[in-house]
């Protein structure tokens, strides 16, 4: 699909009378990444790039109907289906045992994920993988958004993938989108013990007719299925962990919890930290008092 997307590009650029040079100026990237693309080397087109394509070479939509097709292509083959599938849902529902999902990663984050994958081949392979994943990202913004429902189990806040600087910059990122239209971010905890899906993810696609999708994850194979019955388990199991899960709102409290405890920065105290420096400071000469309720009383100077 790359072959075709880039001989498809290369012809329209031909008849437009133009050079690679000429067209990359157009769509605001060197000419050398035209060429690529026209060869089906380097890494695949982003979304932003293929409308640009489309509309200096006047293809009315031919390139931006192609360009899923092509950016399918950056996913291992068993999750290519639900990529398709995702890209059209009306409802995402998803548990996540181990990551955090892929339209809520921040950049590094999702590097930090897919530099250790067994699939990778090279750093041009990476950077294709990164720019796919970040590109589904896209639905969240756009006019035919999903309604978007993640839980999240504690075990995703409290492993420091990227290390702590990464994973501070993630949390923050889940924060600001669980205040977003749509998006709702609930925690399981580790205290809620065992559950159904507990050896993986599931995600639970609704599309634009009603129908529903299931799909469940480990870290090397996807499968996606459509049978009604096995279906109608899966979204039991979703709605048992959606029971077991905390609040959205004590969910973005933890979140706020981990953030703090876990991946502070080396110069930002913990709460406790900042609590335990107040008592000393109000310990020293001149300091003051706390009553129980936590009002301040002045120290009293010994009558003469």
């Amino acid at each position: 699909m790359a072959a075709l997307f880039g001989s498809r590009v290369r012809k329209l650029r031909t008849a437009a009378g133009l050079t690679q040079t000429e067209v990359g100026t157009l769509t605001h990237v060197v000419g050398s990444r035209i060429a690529q693309i026209e060869r089906a080397t380097g890494a695949k087109p982003t979304l932003e790039l293929t409308r640009a394509l489309d509309k200096e070479l006047v293809a009315d939509d031919l390139l931006i109907d192609l360009w899923p097709y092509v950016y399918r292509e950056a996913f291992p083959d068993w999750s290519q289906a639900f990529i398709a599938h995702s890209g059209r849902a009306a409802v995402i529902r998803e548990y996540a045992s181990h990551v955090v999902p892929g339209l809520l990663q921040t950049r590094e984050y999702a590097r930090a994920l897919l530099s250790v994958g067994h699939s990778l081949r090279d750093a041009e392979h990476l950077d294709e993988r990164l720019a796919a994943r970040l590109d589904r990202q896209v639905r969240l913004t756009g006019p035919d958004r999903p309604e978007l429902w993640i839980i999240l189990d504690e075990a995703v806040l409290r492993r420091p993938v990227g290390g702590s600087a990464v994973m501070r910059g993630q949390l923050e990122k889940l924060l600001r989108m669980a205040e977003e239209p749509g998006i709702t971010v609930q925690v399981l905890p580790f205290d809620q013990g065992e559950h159904g899906a507990l050896g993986g993810s599931l995600t639970v696609l609704v599309m634009p007719d009603g129908t529903e999708v299931a799909y469940t994850e480990g870290a090397h194979h996807g499968q996606l299925t459509e049978e009604p019955d096995e279906i109608e388990r899966f979204v039991l199991t979703y709605d048992q962990l959606r029971a077991m899960a905390l609040p959205p709102l004590m969910s973005l409290d933890l979140i706020r919890s981990a953030l703090e405890a876990d991946y502070r920065g080396s110069r930002v105290p913990s709460r406790s930290d900042r609590r335990h420096l107040a008592q000393q400071q109000l310990q020293q000469p001149g300091g003051r008092q706390l009553r129980a309720g936590g009002r301040r009383i002045p120290r009293r100077r010994p009558r003469p």
